[in-house]
């Protein structure tokens, strides 16, 4: 019950504060909003369609917030700029949050999400075929493992992946940046820690699919933009994610944000940092194509 109910203040906070830094910045883009019916259920789809999209892929985006606060509205600029300066249709999925629904609901609904998208890719805004899978934080997560988990179909159509400052590994595994940059932030370690338990609920054994650092599948991975922010608690983490995959010889773009803290990207309006970020990533998609 506790739970519940700070997950509720903390995600009516999370939708004031992203509207409150984003205020006067947002466009009168167009979008849409779909349902992608699947085993696990109606997920709600926000599309950011492209006229000019039609030899790009589509971005799926997955919003960060710790798999238990976010939503389709607090990410809804992020997006609506990803669209306008890439010039490819994005598709915002609206997954399942903890508590209410633990693991593994939030990784179902994300693979869920991504094969009807492939499924019906031809039927949606302009693109060439093929798709980026991105998120933020909880949401880089969620394209991690979608990455790492979808079948040969869906996969083939997967041409690159964005992690924007991901959760990669569970807090129980000593990391420098926990403890630097753990107080004083928008993400706290302890605050972090809280995620973590509200989404793997009680399980006494943490499960490998919740744990995209300790994959042996890494290697099937597709280029990856990894971004990692200096004063965030997942720092080291994203780091060695990004490590891991350039020892599996993955082609990889690691960027570090040396005066930037978690949340840059989507939570504090467009900043210097953010607008760098949008030039990297219209780059790096760029190059895919």
């Amino acid at each position: 019950m506790l739970n519940t109910l700070m997950a509720t203040l903390l995600r009516w906070y999370y939708r004031y504060t992203n509207a409150k830094v984003w205020k006067g910045h947002t466009s009168t883009s167009p979008y849409s909003t779909l349902q992608a019916s699947t085993a696990a259920g109606q997920i709600a789809l926000r599309m950011y369609a492209a006229a000019s999209g039609a030899d790009k892929p589509l971005v799926v985006y997955f919003h960060g917030g710790g798999w238990v606060i976010g939503d389709l509205d607090t990410h809804h600029p992020f997006c609506q700029k990803l669209n306008e300066k890439t010039g490819c249709t994005v598709i915002s999925v609206d997954y399942r949050l903890a508590p209410k629904h633990p693991f593994p609901a939030a990784q179902d609904d994300a693979m869920a999400a991504t094969q009807w998208i492939a499924q019906h890719i031809a039927e949606l805004g302009p693109s060439n075929g093929q798709i980026v899978l991105a998120g933020d934080s909880a949401g880089a997560h969620l394209a991690i493992t979608t990455c790492l988990e979808a079948p040969g179909l869906v996969r083939d159509k997967i041409v690159g992946k964005i992690a924007i400052y991901p959760v990669t590994d569970h807090y129980t595994i000593p990391r420098s940046s926990y403890e630097e940059k753990g107080k004083g932030y928008a993400l706290t370690s302890s605050l972090m820690q809280w995620f973590w338990d509200c989404y793997l609920g009680s399980k006494d054994k943490l499960p490998q699919r919740a744990l995209p650092l300790r994959s042996d599948n890494i290697h099937t991975l597709p280029p990856t933009l990894v971004v990692t922010a200096e004063n965030d608690p997942l720092r080291d983490e994203g780091t060695a994610y990004a490590d891991k995959l350039a020892a599996a010889n993955i082609a990889l773009l690691y960027r570090h944000y040396p005066n930037a803290e978690h949340g840059f990207a989507c939570g504090q309006g467009p900043n210097a940092d953010f607008l760098s970020l949008m030039d990297e990533i219209d780059s790096w998609i760029t190059a895919l194509y």
